[in-house]
């Protein structure tokens, strides 16, 4: 063989070589960034071959699966009360994706889970039969908050303080997941573009200042501080209060009200927020915060498994501005899921069970894949001397306080109301608020809730936390023990 052949024939199995490498890098390292890439019409074509599992509700599946009628795509998503299961299922749709529980059990739902495969389903890469999501929600209180907010803008949230599970969580106003389903362009643009954002999940991820309901934890950090013994204890409180460092005074919303050095208890009674500024500068805003993220505020992971916004404590303030946050205003924000975890944690004694609303996965046999109630994690927010005296205050609001619209015949019931201010000086409809516990006096039920109300039809001097959030916590509430 000349030099010539000889040279062409090592550069020909050299382009050879190339061309097998070349070959191999798409077919295992670019190919599949294709195939998972989301634009990829056949990972869509492939999710939605055969019918999803299910998102369950006591028992029952709100999800469900339909033929379609033509194209590519063999089942579309359905629901079941989509509207009033929204802010738990989200949506999964053939061309927007998926959302809350749909999206965070895609692979389960849709049947590519590892733990749903057998090794010959992995060695094939076969899907697998779906499985299912097993959630805490419970329908009756589920529903009771739904239809109590109605028309109203705002969100609610219940759990049980001795369990962490998630019983309710409503956002309204909402909308109905089947319409994306099929991806429908028009329901699409609708609802993205609607001013009142009937996709965003308030419950968890809209915090909003909190009002009065914070000095529930004003109330606990000065307790367990030790700046007054207890709540019957009278505190050094003028009224009105000048903030520190300005000549603003700030007065109570009543002007009669007893809040001149009242105690924790009739503070919390009259909503006083001359006490709760002046405590707040008391403790200073190191010792406040760090009893609210005890909470939970602040915190950036809190997964119910949904990621939830975090409710916020601020840092580096002056003094005037730390007053405004003992009264739950300046930067202080919170989700309605924080202020029932408040609620939730002091009727538990002080601990704080963590939250969840996904009690089981399973396969399609319904065999257990993971079990979430046997995995809480509990923690001791405040001491159960705190939280005892702060449950028999939280009473007083119920019984003589602000908070009469929450009473519950055959039940005993904490809560604290809150107005929070809305807009430059106040100039838009304020924030109702209210957060709650129920203890029914004959069975060993409890409930823990709390309700925001962004906007309603009520007139500016009817916006109260007792007069449109208490009435469907107490809905809600008496849902939860009576079922």
């Amino acid at each position: 063989m000349n030099k010539t052949i000889r040279r062409a024939a090592v550069f020909t199995l050299l382009l050879v070589l190339s061309l097998l490498i070349r070959a191999t890098w798409v077919q295992f390292y670019d190919g599949k960034a294709l195939a998972d890439n989301k634009d990829n019409r056949r990972n869509a074509i492939e999710q939605y071959a055969n019918p999803l599992g299910n998102i369950i509700v006591a028992g029952d599946a709100v999800t469900g699966s339909a033929q379609t009628k033509g194209g590519d795509l063999k089942y579309k998503r359905t629901y079941t009360d989509g509207s009033l299961y929204a802010a738990v299922t989200g949506f999964s749709s053939q061309v927007y994706g998926a959302t809350q529980l749909e999206g965070i059990y895609q692979n389960l739902l849709d049947g590519t889970d590892l733990q749903l495969k057998n090794p010959l389903d992995t060695l094939t890469n076969k899907r697998a039969t779906p499985g299912d999501v097993v959630t805490t929600i419970d329908p009756g209180v589920q529903k009771a908050a739904f239809d109590a907010l109605g028309d109203k803008k705002g969100a609610a949230v219940a759990i049980d303080p001795k369990t962490g599970k998630i019983l309710a969580v409503v956002s309204t106003p909402s909308y109905d997941p089947g319409q994306l389903s099929a991806g429908d362009n028009n329901a699409w643009t609708k609802l993205t573009k609607d001013a009142d954002k009937p996709m965003t999940n308030r419950a968890l991820r809209q915090p909003l200042p909190p009002g009065s309901t914070f000095k529930l934890v004003v109330a606990a950090a000065a307790l367990e501080d030790g700046l007054y013994p207890d709540v019957d204890a009278k505190t050094d409180s003028p009224n009105p209060y000048t903030l520190p460092n300005t000549t603003t005074d700030l007065k109570n919303e009543s002007a009669s009200a007893p809040c001149e050095n009242a105690s924790i208890r009739v503070a919390l009674q009259y909503s006083c927020n001359t006490v709760f500024a002046k405590m707040a500068v008391d403790l200073g805003q190191d010792k406040l915060r760090a009893t609210a993220e005890k909470f939970g505020f602040n915190d950036k992971s809190q997964d119910v498994p949904v990621r939830a916004y975090p409710s916020v404590y601020p840092s580096d303030m002056d003094k005037s501005s730390t007053a405004l946050t003992g009264i739950g205003q300046f930067d202080v924000t919170a989700t309605p899921l924080q202020m029932a975890m408040v609620s939730a944690a002091i009727a538990n004694d002080g601990k704080l069970v963590s939250p969840h609303m996904v009690s089981q996965t399973s396969d399609s046999g319904g065999n257990v894949l993971k079990n979430y109630d046997d995995s809480t994690e509990t923690k001791e927010i405040v001491s159960s001397s705190t939280a005892r005296q702060l449950q028999s205050a939280m009473q007083t609001v119920i019984t003589d306080g602000t908070g009469t619209n929450a009473r519950i015949s055959g039940a005993t019931v904490g809560g604290k109301t809150g107005t929070a201010q809305h807009g430059e000086n106040n100039s838009k409809t304020p924030y109702a608020w209210f957060t709650s516990y129920a203890k029914s006096d004959s069975t060993d039920k409890e409930v823990a809730v709390a309700v925001m109300v962004e906007q309603s039809d009520a007139a500016r001097s009817e916006v109260s936390g007792n007069g449109l959030a208490a009435p469907v916590a107490k809905a809600m509430m008496r849902a939860a023990l009576s079922n």
